[in-house]
């Protein structure tokens, strides 16, 4: 029977730097991603064809749903390349372990108690708690970089430290606060959704393998698409709060 660990299980070290099953299909899909990105972009024709005229539906519907955010199509663009990586990363990042037979790949090795136990090879990177953090802190830092790139060092900095009354110190300290809570917040409901869910096709599928869990596949497919699109549209919104001016702010 196969343990249910939180954790993301070590294959491998490379000198002191442990390889998890989640780091491993976490850089299968960035490969995949960025091979796929590469034909598509090696492939564009003026006059499209059936994939490319897909592609460029798709992207015009996140152009269309990004501008009732941001406003103007312009910023639109200029922020498209970040919101639509992370989307897509993430998106593929929650439906890789979905695929069946894929949790059947897998070493044998030892747990804490010295007991032998089957490793999975390979583990939904957004059900490693290590993995979403890293999306989060990522995601923040970029909405920090872009605010300062848009309105300057100085104005930025002035919604975390403002010197102007003690009110507004203590504000700017809750919204310094509020950072890190961001953080935490989109790396924790994004792990808590992905794990949860395979724990849930772990489990119907040991009690009835056949035709009862193809439903919660199905509502796990559904499940990674929102979650995914929840972190992106967050992540927006950060950003367009970011790259206003502080005043208006």
């Amino acid at each position: 029977m196969e343990e249910i660990s939180i954790a993301a299980e070590k294959i491998f070290s490379i000198g002191n730097f442990p390889v998890t099953n989640s780091l491993i299909l976490s850089v299968l899909v960035l490969i995949i991603l960025g091979i796929v990105s590469y034909v598509i972009s090696r492939s564009l024709t003026t006059i499209p064809g059936k994939i490319q005229s897909i592609v460029e539906m798709l992207l015009e519907g996140i152009m269309d749903f990004m501008d009732t955010i941001l406003g103007r199509r312009e910023v639109t663009e200029k922020y498209l390349p970040i919101i639509g990586t992370i989307f897509f990363f993430v998106l593929f990042s929650n439906w890789s372990g979905l695929f069946p037979g894929l949790s059947a790949l897998g070493v044998s090795g030892t747990n804490e108690a010295g007991k032998e136990t089957f490793v999975p090879l390979l583990r939904a990177p957004s059900s490693d708690l290590n993995f979403t953090l890293a999306l989060g802190i990522i995601s923040i830092l970029s909405v920090n970089v872009l605010g300062v790139t848009a309105i300057g060092l100085r104005h930025h900095l002035g919604k975390f430290f403002n010197f102007e009354s003690p009110i507004m110190f203590f504000v700017g300290i809750l919204e310094l606060i509020s950072e890190f809570v961001k953080m935490i917040s989109l790396a924790f409901r994004l792990f808590g959704n992905v794990f949860a869910g395979e724990v849930l096709l772990l489990v119907i599928g040991m009690l009835s393998p056949y035709v009862i869990p193809l439903p919660f596949l199905a509502m796990e497919i559904f499940v990674g698409f929102i979650q995914a699109l929840i972190f992106s549209v967050l992540t927006l919104v950060f950003i367009n709060m970011a790259v206003e001016h502080s005043s208006a702010h």
